[in-house]
């Protein structure tokens, strides 16, 4: 069983450093289940690769008989050496403990320096396909190959395999967030667990899922699949990670309206919406994804357009587009009215096969709730998978916050802003992306133009070249 990570960012050897395993020694681990090898078959300054070989003794697993009961040939024969399970993600959190929990003593500021990072798994259980891989995976901004060969090539009758060797890339991830995401996943993939699944095995779940579970699209079925589908500690599960989304927007919802209520006088709200379905019309889109939708404000104005044909918004919290589908009163619109529009939950850091369709995004006061060590996973999201024919993108103009005498010298107009842009440096994020995404960028003023501090909010357009 073989886990392979190679970094391939000078000096690549870092990684050794990362994982608290010397690149010129090789390691060995006792297990419960057998034992873990860790070396490097390549560490130079451009590539190193560090790979964990577990093998597994079948001898202890035969011992174990519980588990394989109306099955007698099962602790003898099975795949559990051979192909990563549990047992490989135990082995992670066993050899690989102190790079999960992000700690790095000799080289502390690589603990959160985002890598581009490989993995192979040469022989990995897909017990959903290879869908599933790409489900999993691919929202997280994993590139995945998969490859897979016939169960017996002397029974073609019997179909594919459902083993895969798997290699995923990630252009920038921390290596803690590497780990735990194959610490949760590659269970779930396998969709079995070698020992008895408990409600500490939900702490497992929520510690390792936190900053990326709670937004993933597929976090019902992963959390299904990880708790070997006990509804009872699935249910607690999902009801703790709706609880964490809860708070968080009770939080947003008075901040918002603290924003609303600094900006009413301007309505700026609906002079941003004004604009954002002008330049729409004016660019003949028709089909239009709204991400971060909130509660509808925009899609209510895009219904009201017949000349757009589809639209779709796509929001992180369930919760929110519960809000959004009874403002629309979705359920109560004419069927015609009611196809034309989609609800999805999903997040702009994934990407999603959903919006391929869609030749115009927007993006409404959403980015400026970024942290901006994320941002670039939203541009590469955003402008190199996805790529849209045209995207639109508003974000407050810092320098206009002290035309609002309510508002504190120094502080920002939502108490969720991660930060706020002058004019200056949005146009130079925009051109910047632009440039490297293959995007001509337009930029436009939303509301009343001051000649010192300019407009209240700024839009970028991005046009497809």
């Amino acid at each position: 069983m073989l886990l392979s990570i190679t970094q391939t960012q000078p000096p690549a050897t870092d990684l050794g450093y990362l994982l608290h395993k010397h690149p010129d020694r090789a390691q060995v681990f006792e297990l419960p289940f057998g034992q873990a090898r860790v070396f490097y078959p390549e560490a130079n300054r451009d590539r190193c690769t560090a790979t964990l070989l577990l093998e597994i003794d079948p001898v202890s697993l035969s011992r174990k008989k519980s588990k394989y009961d109306g099955r007698p040939l099962a602790p003898y024969v099975n795949d559990r050496p051979y192909a990563a399970s549990s047992f490989l993600s135990v082995a992670i959190a066993k050899v690989f403990s102190t790079a999960m929990s992000g700690r790095c003593k000799p080289k502390p500021e690589l603990v959160e320096a985002r890598l581009p990072l490989q993995v192979e798994i040469p022989v990995l259980p897909c017990r959903g396909g290879e869908g599933l891989l790409r489900q999993l995976f691919e929202p997280l901004g994993y590139r995945v190959g998969a490859r897979a060969g016939e169960l017996d090539a002397q029974f073609p009758e019997w179909g594919a395999s459902p083993y895969l060797a798997v290699e995923l890339r990630h252009d920038e991830v921390r290596l803690a967030d590497l780990l735990s995401h194959l610490y949760v996943l590659i269970p779930v993939l396998d969709d079995d667990k070698h020992y008895w699944v408990g409600d500490d095995e939900i702490e497992k779940l929520l510690r390792h899922g936190e900053g990326w579970l709670q937004e993933h699209p597929a976090k019902e079925s992963i959390t299904r699949r990880y708790l070997k589908r006990q509804g009872r500690l699935t249910r607690l599960a999902l009801a703790q990670l709706r609880d964490d989304e809860e708070e968080t927007s009770d939080r947003l919802d008075a901040a918002t309206q603290t924003e609303a209520t600094l900006e009413r006088p301007l309505s700026l709200n609906q002079q941003r919406i004004a604009s954002v379905v002008d330049v729409l019309k004016q660019r003949g889109a028709k089909r239009v994804a709204d991400l971060g939708c909130g509660e509808g404000k925009l899609l209510k104005a895009l219904l009201a357009e017949p000349s757009f044909e589809a639209i779709a918004g796509v929001d992180v919290s369930p919760r929110v587009l519960e809000k959004a589908r009874d403002r629309l009163h979705l359920f109560r619109l004419p069927e015609r009215q009611r196809d034309r529009l989609q609800l999805w939950h999903g997040s702009l850091m994934y990407a999603d096969e959903r919006l391929r369709d869609y030749e115009a995004v927007t993006v409404v006061e959403v980015i400026e709730h970024m942290e901006r060590d994320r941002l670039s996973t939203f541009e590469q999201v955003l402008f190199e998978v996805q790529r849209p024919q045209l995207a639109i993108v508003t974000t407050p103009n810092r320098e206009y916050n002290v035309r609002f005498e309510s508002l504190p010298v120094g502080k920002l107009r939502h108490r969720d802003h991660r930060f706020e842009w002058t004019r200056a440096e949005f146009e130079s994020w925009a051109k910047g992306v632009g440039e490297r995404c293959g995007y001509h960028v337009e930029f436009y003023s939303v509301g009343g133009v001051d000649e010192e501090v300019g407009a209240p909010t700024q839009m970028g357009v991005f046009r497809r070249v």
